[in-house]
């Protein structure tokens, strides 16, 4: 990055298309894989092939020649590098002096290839055994005072297996202590949804997308984080279905996108506009939205209009006086003032849906991440159930998860929320009884290290201290920790920043083989649309020293629980095993899971809404009232803006590929600070100065990061938008939804101070 100059252009091009094209082969060509990338590419998403390691978007296969986009192909790419980070690597860097590089540098150094474990008396790291390492995890983890010393980190990639095993061991060591990665995004969806339709999960499936009669998306970056479903949006526009995407953000790919598959629109430099309606709402502003389109449903409806559909209300749902009641007292001036938005356009985006027998509203970290996300979401349901929008074709919920896994790792066991139901089921069939009491989430795991009673910090995949609010106070955090463990493919911060003791442990990669005792192997991964199928990696492993990620999870197991009841050698060799297990633990959704894997298009998982059937404890599908207009508690601060942390395009999570935004026309530059133009006048700026943020929160804590260059950006006033994880430092750990546990990164109240 030293060796190049920050630039801004607006980008007015298509999404996708050539654009798209060029990118994927620019980072084949920087990991030097492009044979070995490109014909791994010709196997993602593919029936005998691997999941793509980044989003969770279902796959395409059986209709499309290649299923991958130009992110999952960086994801790839980046994975399949031939760049290694070797035993002589950490012999001549300290740990001090990487912790003075970027997260992008750090990446760019390649796969790890052997166990490591922190030397404090040289500040490097220095190899250890598979065994040394397992006995160390054994040691500290035995010699608690209580098991939730602990902390059981896991990331979204992790497959079901290993995911289902790390429960289990978890859990028979004595704590529910999971803080996970959903955690932090769309932990709104799994707590917020179950009281509304008895499922924390969406209820679309891919099929639906070609009955909908209208789309709306909401608070999601789709061409950037779930590029795939531009194919759907695409096809629905071509058909004339309205689609209405909302966002403070103006999103290229949702304005107009070209088909890199379509050759007829590549060759001649066509594309597709793909928002009927963009819908440029204020931080903060979808609730009151939300009210507006249901006052005008209910407005009409006294009117003498059949607007809602009476039948599937009577039938399904109960509730719906108080929410009718909370609509019709909204005030329109104020629906309008929260919302940024103009009478005229909400009564627009009123009359789609209203017009509209199959609609399916999608959604993404816009709406969970804030400090009452996980309501916000029933304010959603509350939509569609008014027009009977689950359970038929084209209709419902559908949350657009990242990590490609993160689903599947909460429906087999990760969750420090358990049911008392599954915690019956893992005692009757592993013979131990598991405990009972809520674990922590993220943010309480980070305050148990805070407050030195966790000890250990196991993070079974992902880069945990760089994703947490709050960095200061969580690198503060994790230095009190006895032992941090990280098991990973790529070095991170979070292996920088460590407890007293710490190791690094190299895990085989979502694209590469598994050989057991038994044979090859493969794993099993759900995406966003509860669809279960088989992943088998099709490249080498990096190093012969990697272990795969069930059996690091086996291994430590053993060495914590020496008289463990489980088989966890068997479970090493033989993956079907652990499918039995989780179909015993899971009847009613996993039975016979190791033959029904066994169909090249996998299975889908039965979600009951579909059939509107509502596994509530009423059973029905509940109308659920939020009180007043904010998902967000107002700040009495005239010159508060509301902040979004948000993703680049060259990014995946805390995973940075480039310093460049193609799409927000940023290059070379992460240290940046989207404004409104009339924002930027009333403080007396101009585009390009140099400003700090800091944080408006009553708390006594400081938070401010300097550097931040000024862009003249399409926001609504009152709002600014920067990059994650930059200004991690600026979200309050104490900032987060009560009910998910999520922190409310896209609504920080901050200042500009110059």
């Amino acid at each position: 990055m030293a060796d190049h100059k920050p630039r801004y252009k607006t980008y007015n091009a298509p999404a996708g298309g050539w654009g798209a094209a060029a990118a994927t082969a620019k980072v084949l060509l920087e990991q030097s894989v492009v044979a070995k990338g490109s014909k791994a590419l010709l196997s993602m998403n593919k029936p005998g092939g691997f999941k793509c390691p980044s989003c969770a978007y279902p796959d395409q296969a059986c209709e499309k020649i290649f299923d991958f986009c130009e992110n999952g192909a960086k994801a790839l790419a980046h994975e399949a590098t031939k760049s290694r980070v070797t035993r002589a690597f950490f012999a001549q860097h300290s740990v001090t002096e990487l912790m003075q590089q970027s997260d992008y540098w750090l990446e760019m150094q390649g796969r790890l290839t052997e166990p490591m474990r922190y030397d404090a008396a040289t500040d490097h790291y220095v190899p250890c055994g598979w065994d040394e390492a397992f006995e160390t995890i054994g040691r500290h983890l035995r010699g608690l005072d209580s098991p939730h010393q602990a902390e059981f980190y896991t990331s979204g990639r992790t497959p079901n297996e290993a995911a289902f095993l790390y429960s289990i061991f978890v859990r028979e060591f004595g704590t529910n202590n999971f803080p996970d990665c959903s955690n932090m995004c769309h932990e709104p969806t799994s707590r917020g949804l179950p009281p509304s339709i008895g499922v924390g999960k969406g209820t679309v499936v891919l099929d639906d997308f070609d009955h909908a009669e209208a789309i709306f998306v909401i608070g999601h970056n789709t061409g950037t984080n779930a590029p795939r479903m531009m194919t759907n949006l695409v096809a629905a526009r071509k058909r004339g279905i309205p689609i209405v995407a909302v966002n403070p953000m103006p999103e290229r790919a949702l304005i107009r996108f070209t088909e890199p598959q379509d050759l007829v629109q590549m060759a001649t430099f066509g594309s597709t506009p793909v928002s009927s309606e963009f819908v440029h709402i204020r931080i903060g502003g979808d609730l009151a939205f939300f009210k507006g389109i249901m006052k005008v449903m209910f407005e009409r409806e006294a009117a003498g209009e059949t607007v809602l559909d009476h039948d599937f209300i009577r039938e399904h749902t109960v509730g719906i006086d108080a929410v009718r009641e909370d609509a019709l007292a909204q005030d329109w001036a104020e629906i309008v003032a929260v919302s940024g938005l103009e009478e005229a356009q909400i009564r627009r985006c009123a009359e789609i849906y209203i017009r509209s027998s199959a609609t399916i509203i999608c959604y993404g970290m816009g709406l969970t991440q804030h400090q009452y996300g996980s309501q916000l979401l029933q304010q959603v349901s509350n939509l569609l159930l008014l027009k009977g929008n689950y359970g038929k074709p084209g209709a419902g919920i559908s949350p657009i998860r990242g990590h490609s896994n993160v689903q599947g790792d909460r429906t087999v066991g990760v969750d420090e929320k358990p049911s008392q139901a599954y915690l019956d089921r893992v005692r009757d069939v592993f013979g131990f009884e598991p405990p009972r009491e809520h674990g922590h989430h993220t943010v309480e795991s980070v305050e148990a290290m805070l407050a030195g009673t966790a000890r250990v910090f196991i993070g079974l995949g992902g880069n945990f201290v760089r994703a947490v609010p709050d960095t200061d106070r969580a690198y503060a955090a994790m230095s009190k920790l006895d032992l941090s463990v990280g098991i990973a493919t790529k070095l991170n911060r979070g292996h920088l920043v460590h407890g007293r003791e710490a190791l690094i442990l190299p895990v085989v990669a979502r694209s590469e083989r598994i050989e057991t005792s038994r044979g090859e192997q493969f794993v099993t991964i759900e995406d966003s649309m509860s669809n279960v199928s088989a992943s088998r990696g099709v490249l080498d492993p990096a190093s012969p020293d990697l272990l795969p990620e069930v059996e690091i999870v086996c291994r430590m197991a053993m060495a914590a629980l020496p008289d463990s009841r489980v088989d966890w050698r068997r479970c090493i060799d033989d993956y079907d095993a652990i499918r039995d297990l989780i179909a015993e633990v899971y009847p009613a959704i996993y039975s016979d899971f190791s033959a029904k894997i066994r169909d090249p298009a996998g299975f889908h998982l039965d979600i009951p809404p579909r059939r509107r059937v509502w596994p509530t404890p009423n059973g029905k599908a509940n109308f659920l009232p939020m009180p007043g207009l904010h998902p967000d508690d107002p700040v009495d601060d005239p010159w508060m803006l509301r902040l979004a942390t948000v993703r680049s395009h060259d990014q995946f999570n805390t995973t940075i590929y480039s310093y460049n935004d193609r799409y927000r026309g940023v290059y070379n530059d992460r240290m940046v600070l989207f404004m409104n133009a009339q924002d930027i006048a009333d403080r007396g700026l101009k585009e390009y100065d140099k400003v700090a943020l800091e944080t408006i929160f009553g708390d006594g804590v400081h938070r401010r990061i300097d550097g931040l260059t000024v862009l003249d950006y399409p926001m609504p006033r009152g709002a600014v938008a920067g990059y994650y994880p930059e200004l991690n430092p600026l979200i309050p750990l104490d900032y987060y939804d009560r009910t998910s546990g999520t922190p409310a990164a896209k609504s920080i109240p901050v200042r500009i101070v110059v």
